[in-house]
């Protein structure tokens, strides 16, 4: 008891340490609220430098959609049932024809019956946004009120999962799959990389799958290929998010943007939102790395463009 004592009352004074030694950095938000002000649509925006301690933020805790970001909270609970010993990366799963559900993915094209495992499914859920597996996995840690009281044990009011999950009805409907808040979301990214998320093998393994997103035509592509990042995309109709940690040379700094309530629903690469995402990390990567000449290639956009959804 007093070594569990002992604990919380340490959790309490770094976390009070951590918000205290935040600084706001005036310039870098002044400019990000210059970039969204024509924005047709909802905006909030949370950047933080792990090495300044310094944040940027607008509209960062409003609760919005997470669409598939809210894959990040279900890793996070395997990974957390993994070090309760529940279960194992390597643990045989059967995949059912039943399990098919739309969207992303590529489990859903799985023949019935076909042997796999969770880390398959962990690593698909994320790199692949894959929802078969996400709503598996969902289902494999005890469903939603699980995972909700993981995340109000890591001190988060708002991020929670609302999909299949009991007394979130009403949630479901204004939010989606899940809800966050930027800064909230961000937060938990940064204890990832910071090796404080489960513990510090979880925290690697969780960010080593965080770092090999599919989907890089959005904030990713503003930086330079050589620059490890790790991210996690959410796009539903009216709202696109994106949460990315980017490794890079003058030191870590983390973003997330989350739109909603937006006029363009298009599927199209010029979508405003992603176009918005694309700005924004363009001029995040210049802020905190001047001396970089690196830019996209002029060839990206005839590349990507002609993607169709």
């Amino acid at each position: 008891m007093k070594t569990n004592l002992l604990s919380s009352i340490v959790l309490i004074v770094s976390c009070h340490f951590f918000m205290s030694a935040q600084q706001t950095d005036n310039a870098l938000e002044s400019e990000l609220a210059e970039l969204i002000k024509t924005f047709e649509g909802d905006v909030g925006i949370y950047v933080y430098n792990l090495k300044t301690q310094k944040e940027a933020a607008i509209n960062a805790d409003t609760i919005f959609p997470t669409a598939s970001i809210v894959k990040v909270p279900i890793l996070i609970e395997v990974f957390n049932q993994i070090k309760a010993g529940k279960f194992h990366l390597n643990d045989t799963l059967i995949y059912d024809a039943k399990r098919v559900y739309g969207g992303s993915g590529v489990m859903q094209f799985y023949k019935d019956s076909t042997v796999t495992d969770l880390r398959t499914l962990v690593s698909l859920m994320i790199t692949m946004s894959d929802n078969t597996t996400s709503l598996w996995c969902q289902e494999l840690v005890g469903g939603g009120l699980t995972i909700n009281k993981t995340m109000a044990n890591l001190g988060l009011a708002h991020t929670r999962v609302n999909s299949r999950t009991e007394g979130r009805t009403q949630d479901w409907e204004t939010y989606g799959w899940g809800q966050t808040t930027p800064r909230e979301m961000a937060s938990l990214l940064i204890k990832m990389r910071n090796r404080t998320l489960v513990d510090a093998a979880a925290s690697d393994e969780m960010y080593r799958i965080m770092s090999n997103s599919f989907y890089t035509d959005y904030s990713v592509s503003q930086i330079p290929p050589h620059v490890q990042t790790a991210a996690k995309q959410g796009m539903v109709d009216q709202s696109r998010s994106e949460l990315v940690m980017v490794n890079a040379p003058s030191g870590d700094y983390v973003f997330y943007i989350a739109t909603k309530n937006n006029t363009d629903a298009s599927w199209k690469f010029d979508n405003k939102a992603w176009k918005l995402q694309r700005t924004i990390s363009s001029y995040l990567w210049k802020y905190f790395e001047p001396e970089s000449d690196w830019k996209p290639a002029a060839g990206f956009t005839d590349l990507v463009k002609g993607i169709k959804y």
